[in-house]
C-alpha cells in the first residue's frame, strides 16, 4: 500500500509532517511513504530519523500553493504543486491514499475537480470523526456544502455509514439527523424532506436529535449541512480547548491542585488524549474517487502520525469499494 503525502502543505512543513509519518512507519508495517515536495528540504528533515528507507519515497514538485491562492487558479497555474500532483497521482490510482495539510480551498477542489465523485454521489463532504462518552461519531457535512437538497443528507448518512461500520467497527451505526428538536415535525422543509427521506432508508435511521446528543454518545453518524456542521465542529473544539486550560489551571494553581493531580493523573491522562484533537488526526473527505485526508494547518507529527494510520485502516477494509457498492445499489433502488 502507497500513502501519499503532501510534505510541502501547512504551517509546520515539512518538519513536523516528515516526522509524523516516520513515526507512523515505524509503529505499523504494511505500507509506504511517498512524499511529494521539494527533495532536499524533506532530505534534511530526514537525515536524524530512523527508519527503513525501502518504504519512503521522495517525488520532486516545484511549484508552492499558499492559503492565498484561489483554488481554482491554483489548480490551473500549479500543476506541479505537491497538492495538484497528488491529486493526479490518485485519479490514476498510482496510490491509495493522499494526505495533506495544506489549502484546504484547494485540497477540496481538487477532489472535485481532479479526483472526481463517485458515481451517483450528487455532493462529498467533510467528515471528521470526534470523541464521545460511548467512544466516537462522525458530523458529515462539516464544511463543504453549506446549502443541500434532502437527497444530499441520505448520501451523506451511507457515506458515514460504511465509513463508520468498517473503519470504527460499529456493526450498525444509528444515523441522526441534527435538528433543533427531536420531534418529527421540526425545523425547515428542507430538513423535515431529509427526515421523511431517511425514515424510508434501510440505514438505522434513530430520527432528529440535538448537539448535545453527540457528545453523549446517544448517535454514531450525524448528518447536516456543511454550515451547521462546521459550526458545531468549530465550538466543539473550542469547548475541548477551554476545558485543556482550565484543568490545567485548576491543578497547576495551587499546592492543593498539584497534590490532588497526583490522585487523579492517571484517569486526567486519559481525559486530556480524548480532548485532543491531534489524536484524532485529519478528516476524511468521503464521496470522491479515492481515499483523502485534510489535516489542520498546524498539525504537529502526532495527528499527521495518526492520519496515517487511519488511512491505511480506511484503505486496508476496503472503504472505496464499499461506497461504490452502497451508490451502485442506491442508483437500483436497493438502499
Amino acid at each position: 500500500m502507497r500513502i501519499l503525502v503532501d510534505a510541502m502543505g501547512g504551517d509546520n512543513a515539512p518538519g513536523e509532517i516528515v516526522k509524523g509519518c516516520i513515526e507512523a512507519l515505524n509503529a505499523q508495517e504494511g505500507f509506504e511513504i511517498e512524499f511529494l515536495g521539494d527533495p532536499e528540504k524533506i532530505e534534511a528533515c530526514l537525515k536524524d530519523l530512523s527508519f527503513d528507507r525501502n518504504r519512503v519515497f521522495i517525488t520532486e514538485t516545484f511549484d508552492e500553493i499558499t492559503n492565498s491562492d484561489k483554488p481554482t487558479e491554483a489548480i490551473k497555474k500549479k500543476q506541479n504543486s505537491s497538492l495538484i500532483v497528488g491529486m493526479k497521482k490518485i485519479k490514476s490510482k498510482n496510490a491509495n491514499v493522499f494526505i495533506s495539510a495544506g489549502s484546504t480551498g484547494v485540497l477540496l477542489a481538487g477532489s472535485l475537480l481532479i479526483a472526481g465523485r463517485i458515481k451517483g454521489v450528487a455532493r462529498p463532504a467533510l467528515a471528521p470523526v470526534v470523541p464521545s462518552i460511548k467512544g466516537h461519531a462522525m458530523i458529515i457535512d462539516a464544511g463543504l456544502n453549506t446549502q443541500i437538497k434532502p437527497i444530499n443528507y441520505l448520501q451523506f448518512a451511507i457515506m458515514g455509514t460504511e465509513y463508520m461500520k468498517y473503519v470504527y467497527n460499529i456493526e450498525n451505526p444509528r444515523v441522526g439527523l441534527l435538528n433543533v428538536g427531536t420531534e418529527a415535525n421540526k425545523g425547515n422543509e428542507t430538513v423535515k424532506s431529509a427526515y421523511n427521506i431517511l425514515k424510508n432508508s434501510n440505514l438505522n435511521f434513530i430520527g432528529n436529535i440535538e448537539g448535545r446528543d453527540i457528545p453523549e454518545g446517544n448517535v454514531d453518524i450525524v448528518v447536516c449541512d456543511g454550515f451547521v456542521g462546521n459550526t458545531m465542529l468549530k465550538v466543539m473544539e473550542g469547548t475541548g480547548s477551554y476545558i485543556r486550560h482550565q484543568l490545567k489551571k485548576m491543578y497547576s494553581g495551587s499546592v492543593w491542585g498539584r497534590i490532588s493531580y497526583f490522585l487523579v493523573k492517571h484517569e486526567l491522562k486519559k481525559l486530556m488524549k480524548q480532548l485532543d484533537p491531534e489524536e484524532i488526526g485529519g478528516t476524511p473527505i468521503l464521496g470522491v474517487e479515492g481515499i483523502i485526508y485534510k489535516c489542520h494547518g498546524n498539525s504537529k507529527a502526532k495527528a499527521i502520525k495518526n492520519t496515517v494510520l487511519k488511512a491505511c485502516s480506511s484503505a486496508c477494509r476496503n472503504v472505496m469499494e464499499r461506497l461504490n457498492t452502497a451508490f451502485a445499489q442506491m442508483e437500483t433502488g436497493k438502499t
